[in-house]
């Protein structure tokens, strides 16, 4: 992407219509999110993958889940992150679960392609050993590959427990070599670079130095036994409701879009790279971007899911100081929720519902067929 559209692109950022994928419950969400070319769309980009599938051509037995809130399963603290608060998990399980969303995320739903259970979070292990056996989740909502606005453990650090776990035995190589790798990365540490004082003239080279610490944290699990691995492209930011605001919920942010193509060409070029350079394994794009935005075109044609109100949350504050969530000293609810979750594509300002991230799921499952299974 040119340069000069990063200047428009940071002055949405600085002024707060994009702020930073916080795919977490924080009041004000920072969501960055960032789109995603069609880089499953592109075979030449994956041109080793068939190759690669003749020798590892299994279904994964177990899931090990890196990164923020488009993936947490309830790892963030109580105390901390609105996923704990009602009314979140309305829908699924009937409480807050620690999901931000009324019901079941990306995870929930990959597993249950995999047909495994959702792997336990990495905070609830030592409470539900007999889960083990299908994976863990070790990601955590507000999180990114650096440091970010909230004191949870970056990707990395995430990688640091899996890998001690390895080290104390809980899994095998063979265990490893058998399961598939997920990694999210939804924008956070955008966010918190704008916070915390980063310059416009940077952006580009920051964005380069995420992607490059991404790729950093794929190759690691690789060489720690990973021989499937998949990585999110950034959802369309400009599409948010966090964004859509501004004008009543009625259309993306085309600048806020196309500002968000260096992030994830940089993402497709690194992947397309490790498939020709790594030798039985498989590195693969869930491209949120593509079906976030398919989703939210439907018009109900084919089967396909229509939201009637797709860019508009289901549960939102009843002012811009509160979010979905939010209680008054008094514990009153400062939040609405809308008569039926499944209507709506948006949980609140940056996370889908239930029924948003099936439907996600269900653009996806080509890609999984052909690249995981």
């Amino acid at each position: 992407m040119k340069i000069s559209n990063f200047f428009i692109f940071s002055f949405f950022l600085i002024t707060g219509f994009l702020w930073g994928v916080r795919v977490e419950g924080l009041r004000h969400h920072h969501h960055h999110h960032h789109r995603h070319q069609n880089s499953h769309n592109n075979p030449k980009s994956y041109k080793n993958d068939q190759k690669d599938h003749q020798f590892y051509n299994f279904k994964p037995t177990k899931m090990f889940v890196f990164g923020d809130s488009y993936v947490d399963t309830g790892n963030n603290r109580k105390s901390m992150a609105n996923s704990w608060k009602q009314p979140y998990g309305l829908t699924f399980p009937g409480k807050p679960s620690g999901r931000f969303s009324d019901g079941r995320v990306l995870t929930d739903y990959l597993a249950k392609f995999l047909g495994l259970k959702s792997p336990v979070p990495y905070r609830w292990m030592k409470y539900a050993t007999n889960r083990l056996r299908y994976g863990i989740n070790f990601a955590y909502g507000g999180t990114g590959v650096f440091n970010t606005t909230v004191p949870e453990p970056n990707m990395t650090t995430q990688i640091d427990f899996f890998q001690k776990l390895m080290a104390e035995s809980v899994y095998t190589k063979a265990d490893i070599e058998q399961s598939l790798f997920l990694l999210s990365l939804a924008g956070n540490d955008y966010g918190a670079y704008l916070a915390n004082g980063g310059t416009v003239q940077d952006i580009p080279a920051f964005i380069t130095s995420v992607v490059n610490q991404l790729v950093v944290n794929m190759k690691r699990v690789n060489k720690l036994g990973a021989k499937k691995i998949a990585v999110t492209a950034l959802e369309p930011l400009g599409c948010l409701p966090q964004s859509t605001i501004l004008n009543s919920f009625q259309q993306c942010n085309a600048t806020e879009n196309i500002a968000v193509d260096l992030h994830n060409s940089l993402l497709q070029q690194a992947v397309a790279k490790l498939n020709n350079e790594t030798m039985g394994s498989t590195f693969v794009i869930l491209d949120l971007f593509s079906s976030f935005n398919s989703v939210l075109a439907s018009k109900g044609v084919q089967g396909s899911t229509r939201f009637e109100t797709p860019l508009k949350p289901c549960c939102m504050g009843i002012s811009n100081k509160y979010s979905c969530g939010s209680m008054n000293v008094k514990g009153e609810k400062m939040y609405t929720v809308c008569n039926d979750p499944k209507s709506a594509f948006f949980w609140d300002t940056v996370h889908p519902t239930e029924a948003g991230w099936h439907a996600v799921y269900t653009n996806l499952k080509s890609t999984l067929t052909q690249k995981i299974l």
